[in-house]
Order: C-alpha cells, then sequence, then structure tokens
C-alpha cells in the first residue's frame, strides 16, 4: 500500500467540507486513468454486466466475474479505495455475505457493497464484525430491477417510501457502515438523509447536488457505452464516436 493511499477514515473526515467524486472501473487501463486523475473512491460495480458483459441487468453477474473485474483494477494498485460489489444473490445469509465479502478483498477490494437496508443487516454485521469496509446502496436497487417490472423507478415520493429510506440509513449508519450509495432517490430525501447521518457518507447518483459525494459509471461519463446514456449523465466526451472515427480512418488507409 503506497503512504497516500486513501482510506477510509480520510474519506469520512470530508463529510460536510468535500464532496466525494466517486466512478466506476472494470479494467487495468481505466483504474490506472482514473487514479491519475486523482479520484479517491472507485467501485467495480456490478454494472459491468451491461457495460462489459452485454447482459441485460446486473442479476446475471457471478461471483468469478467480479473477482476476475476487482482483480484487473487492484494490478493498477491505485491510491484510491476499491470496492466490489457483492454480486446478485450471494449474500442471501450472513454467512454467505461474508464468504463472499472475503472472496472480494482477497481480490484486492478495499470494501464491498451490496444493496438493502434493514433486511440485510445481518449480512451487513456479520461483514463489518470481520473487519471488513462496508458502503450501503439504498433507492432504486438494479439486483431488484427484474421484479419490479425491469423498470428504473425513482424512489422516495411518497411517505412510506420516504420513511423507508431514512429508516434504512439509519440502521445502516448505526451499524457502522462507511458509505451508502442513493441511487434515483428524489433529491430533497437525498438532502435530508445526507443531513441525517452526521457519520455515514452519502454517495448520490442520479440523485440530485446535495449528497457528500457523487458517483457515476464511467462509461456513461465518458461516452464509451453510446447505445444508452442515462438522463441524469452529461458526458464529457464521446470515446465511443472517436473509437469509431479512429477505426474508420485507419481502414481507408489500408487502401
Amino acid at each position: 500500500m503506497t503512504a497516500d493511499k486513501f482510506t477510509v477514515e480520510r474519506l469520512a473526515a470530508q463529510k460536510g467540507r468535500q464532496r466525494i467524486p466517486a466512478l466506476t472501473a472494470y479494467d487495468f487501463p481505466t483504474a490506472r486513468l482514473l487514479d491519475e486523475a486523482g479520484v479517491p473512491l472507485l467501485l467495480v460495480g456490478d454494472s459491468l454486466g451491461m457495460v462489459v458483459l452485454g447482459y441485460p441487468d446486473t442479476t446475471h453477474v457471478t461471483m468469478a466475474e467480479m473477482e476476475h473485474h476487482v482483480r484487473a483494477v487492484a494490478r493498477a494498485q491505485p491510491r484510491a479505495l476499491i470496492g466490489g460489489d457483492l454480486p446478485y444473490r450471494s449474500y442471501d445469509t450472513p454467512e454467505l455475505a461474508l464468504a463472499h465479502a472475503r472472496r472480494l478483498i482477497a481480490a484486492g477490494a478495499d470494501y464491498v457493497k451490496a444493496e438493502g437496508g434493514r433486511e440485510i443487516l445481518p449480512q451487513v454485521q456479520a461483514i463489518l464484525g470481520a473487519g471488513i469496509p462496508f458502503c450501503g446502496h439504498l433507492g432504486m436497487l438494479p439486483q431488484h430491477v427484474v421484479e419490479e417490472g425491469g423498470k428504473y423507478r425513482i424512489k422516495g415520493r411518497d411517505d412510506a417510501s420516504r420513511q423507508a429510506l431514512f429508516d434504512d440509513a439509519a440502521a445502516l449508519e448505526a451499524s457502522g457502515v462507511f458509505a451508502c450509495v442513493l441511487e434515483l432517490v428524489t433529491p430533497p430525501v437525498a438532502k435530508e438523509i445526507t443531513q441525517r447521518c452526521t457519520k455515514m457518507l452519502t454517495i448520490g447518483i442520479g440523485s440530485g447536488p446535495d449528497c457528500d459525494g457523487q458517483i457515476l459509471v464511467t462509461p456513461d461519463l465518458t461516452g464509451a457505452f453510446p447505445w444508452f446514456t442515462p438522463k441524469f449523465v452529461t458526458p464529457r466526451a464521446q470515446t465511443g464516436a472517436e473509437t469509431r472515427r479512429a477505426v474508420t480512418e485507419w481502414m481507408a488507409t489500408l487502401g
């Protein structure tokens, strides 16, 4: 570990002081480029199922695939904290959750992430009890998108769902979770969760500007997956289009 490696404690100290940028990484060159740009928090997300492996959703991603991509990112030896998503059905019980969390850590992750709140508290506690940092994920849960009819829906629009989000966030924070992704949560609710949680970092995605940090799927930010871009993302480059242009120009030189 390098002397200037980011730590959970170092990031936690930025709450309320400095916004934390976070991005996904799935391979060695991307991790190295993001590290050179100074990104402090990386996530090997199961979003790789769609943007790397061509699956229709995250529920097809396997544990072996997650380990493979965590290892690739870890080979870049970034200063950033590296996270790994626990894939679908890999944390159904506390025993499974801990066993699979240990596999991601062995592959090179610094922390693990899983979707859910109070319903997975025993799993969260098992992981934290083993000394493994944990990042939560509330709001829209991609691993449950099939159950919701394949639609990505904004969360926190009614009193019941707002209260559920508040209760889940409070439970995760009380357990010792260092950060929590808030995905597609209405901005006022995301802001209130951020204010209520005095220790746990909130990392928003499509949840407004008031979280402690923001995370994006890197191919969405760079235009590397041009066939679909979420409404809340403004690509800062068009690397997909540039790749097509470069290849077309090269082929033209062949005569």
